[in-house]
């Protein structure tokens, strides 16, 4: 399924099968998951690369071919490609294990081709033996949602109250960890979603209530997982002194100005960049200690496009994922 520009929607198109080169895989797509990031792109919000590009990048494949040069694989072997899917390694970033800052990373499904597809070649540095007790459809959200969300929970430090804004794929994996970890966890949703509070709750979120109430005791880190800028003066006000607040996505709307002291008091603000393999090794060990069980919704690779729109309109409980 590919896309030729923004706003507008993928097509079918056979092309002919990818050839492994040096250091490359390629893998026969099991499942791919349907992430938000592919949205932005399909939305323009991400800038379109300028030539046909096949979206997706929670992708889930059995090993095909090996390009020279790749040790630690085999034809047949189950692995998973995320969102960064090369990076340079020479750069002052990647030398000091900071990958995910890489300028000239290239990203699977964006400026790589991606898994809404039958086969893609992948980097093979950057493919993850998959646990053998997620099928394919389940193992696919843990491959961004799961990542990207396992660095924002990370980068959020040891908080005993977690606030979690926007209870998609990434939030419905970290409330599972949060609470493996003992920590309490507060779900924000879009005002009136009283099926997504529901969701929350059963997946021990302590209180689940509209993003625009604040909690009853300030949190001690909240998580925005929402794409939305307004998010973020509300959820500096929830945090306590010294509290943090982690922007999850790769995009997100404008932050409108809000006042110094939601700020004040050693509050910090940051953001998720990506991720790196080690955050991806250090997630795929732990979930199937917790265990993390993801909740999917799947689709046939032809209709992506509908996919998509059930994304778009909020109405996907857990993750959408494609299948072949």
């Amino acid at each position: 399924m590919v896309l030729d520009g923004p706003r507008r929607p993928l097509l079918p198109r056979d092309l002919p099968l990818p050839e492994p080169g040096p250091g490359q895989l390629r893998l026969r797509v099991r499942a791919c998951g349907v992430c938000r990031t592919d949205l932005h792109l399909l939305d323009g919000e991400l800038p379109h690369p300028g030539q046909a590009v096949v979206p997706g990048h929670e992708v889930v494949g059995v090993v095909e071919a090996l390009g020279s040069g790749v040790g630690g694989f085999s034809p047949g072997d189950r692995v998973g490609v995320p969102w960064l899917g090369s990076t340079c390694g020479a750069c002052e970033p990647c030398r000091a294990g900071r990958e995910n800052l890489c300028d000239r990373a290239a990203f699977t499904g964006w400026t790589l081709p991606g898994g809404y597809a039958e086969a893609l070649v992948a980097d093979a540095r950057y493919c993850f033996p998959l646990p053998p007790s997620y099928g394919d459809a389940h193992a696919a959200p843990l491959l961004c949602a799961g990542f990207i969300g396992y660095r924002a929970w990370r980068l959020a430090g040891p908080a005993r109250r977690l606030g979690i804004y926007g209870f998609g794929a990434a939030a419905h994996i970290v409330a599972q960890l949060a609470r493996h970890q003992g920590q309490e966890v507060l779900a924000f949703t879009r005002p009136g979603d009283a099926e997504g509070q529901a969701f929350a709750r059963e997946l021990g979120a302590g209180w689940a209530g509209d993003s625009t109430e604040p909690p009853e005791r300030p949190l001690d880190a909240a998580l925005v997982f929402a794409p939305v800028g307004a998010l973020v003066p509300l959820a500096l006000a929830a945090v306590k002194k010294g509290g943090t607040v982690v922007c999850g996505g790769i995009h997100m709307s404008d932050i409108p100005s809000f006042p110094y002291a939601l700020l004040w008091g050693e509050r910090r603000l940051l953001s998720v960049a990506h991720l790196t393999r080690r955050d991806g090794e250090e997630l795929l060990a732990l979930a199937p200690r917790v265990p993390v069980r993801t909740a999917v919704e799947t689709w046939p690779l032809a209709e992506a496009n509908q996919a998509l729109a059930r994304l778009r309109a909020g109405q996907v409980r857990g993750a959408a994922v494609l299948l072949p």
